[in-house]
């Protein structure tokens, strides 16, 4: 399904109608999250539950065990974001308009097990709580890749269970991920990215994309569908694969501390609004790259620290929580996501008392 009407204008509202209007897309959205998330088969007759998918995450290898079943090795961050306002005329988001933020962010890569080499982080991301004032936060997840792997969580979980460990072997089945890219022609893009895109030794020189689909709204009530993405201001310098076998462990992180006690590192925060015919809710299809693209504001990372302690640690990056002013799209991967992350949350606090590294329980919404 494509989005037919991208950008819906509507007359200029009194404060009390754009209260109104917004409360009434809050709705449609709730709505539209639960039809897609029974399309995508996560509430549907065959039960893929959040209990399942969080399990098969924890199958894959390791001792996830008070840790994040999913990106499970990281680290965090603090820092500001300091928007320039020129998000302001397509979103009504306290973050967005000029000022300052503070920033409690992650940096990871995509594995299950948190003592993994650094050298298994094809994917890599950064996680990212902005809060403005009055207390509305915008927390989101982004990845390195250009598009995402799968476009729905049925597919999701397919993956997940054939990158299982094979116990004859102690690693996951070649042949199951074989079979999976033949029988999923939709996760090519993907595919072709991680066989060719170039290997760094850093986080700081990443480009981090939100990969789905969400709904800026203006003043005026005015829907407008968007992705972002995080644009390093540090040039990349790839490296050979092999050569990252020698480099240790934990590479990443002795970069990102060694980058940091020479200044703070910096990010542009680029949005790229949709035109008719962009599809809002696949996460496998690249926008064609004439897109309006708008600089809005820099992210500043100015501290790292160690996970085990650090400010990020009791903090679940679900990308569904976020200000007046942004809205989910109808991408079935976003409450999917959403309900993982919880479950994913309420498993490591549970494990808070038997391990040594895992998240204390805080008050309100994890």
């Amino acid at each position: 399904m494509s989005e037919e009407d991208n950008l819906t204008r509507q007359p200029p509202l009194s404060p009390s109608g754009v209260a109104g209007r917004l409360a009434a897309i809050g709705g449609v959205v709730l709505a539209s999250v639960l039809v897609f998330a029974y399309v995508g088969g996560w509430l549907g007759p065959d039960r893929l539950t959040p209990t399942r998918m969080v399990a098969a995450l924890s199958d894959r290898g390791g001792n996830p065990l008070g840790h994040r079943r999913n990106h499970s090795k990281g680290m965090c961050f603090t820092g500001v974001f300091k928007a320039n306002g020129a998000a302001s005329q397509y979103s009504v988001a306290p973050m967005l308009a000029a000022g300052t933020y503070p920033v409690v962010g992650r940096f990871a890569i995509a594995v299950g097990n948190p003592d993994a080499s650094d050298i298994m982080g094809r994917v890599k991301s950064m996680a990212l709580r902005i809060v403005a004032p009055n207390g509305q936060e915008w927390r989101s997840g982004m990845n390195n890749s250009p598009v995402f792997v799968v476009s729905n969580p049925r597919d999701f979980y397919e993956l997940t269970l054939a990158q299982d460990i094979d116990p004859a072997f102690g690693k996951p089945d070649p042949g199951a991920m074989k079979r999976f890219a033949a029988t999923h022609p939709d996760s090519a893009p993907f595919i072709e990215w991680a066989k060719t895109a170039p290997w760094t030794t850093s986080w700081a020189d990443e480009a981090y994309n939100s990969l789905n689909a969400f709904r800026f709204i203006d003043a005026g009530g005015a829907s407008h569908l968007v992705r972002w993405s995080m644009e390093p201001t540090v040039s990349p310098t790839p490296v050979p694969h092999a050569a990252l076998a020698l480099m240790g462990t934990d590479f990443l992180e002795h970069d990102l501390v060694s980058r940091l006690s020479d200044g703070p590192l910096t990010w542009h925060l680029v949005v790229t609004l949709a035109e008719p015919g962009d599809p809002s809710n696949d996460a496998t299809k690249a926008w064609p790259s004439d897109r309006k693209r708008v600089d809005v504001g820099t992210l500043i990372v100015q501290k790292a620290e160690a996970e085990a302690d650090g400010p990020c640690r009791d903090f679940n990056y679900d990308p569904t929580i976020l200000p007046t002013g942004i809205a989910v799209s109808d991408d079935p991967l976003l409450p999917a996501r959403s309900a993982a992350y919880a479950k994913s949350f309420d498993l490591r606090t549970a494990e808070a008392a038997d391990y040594p590294y895992s998240p204390r329980p805080t008050g309100g919404r994890p």
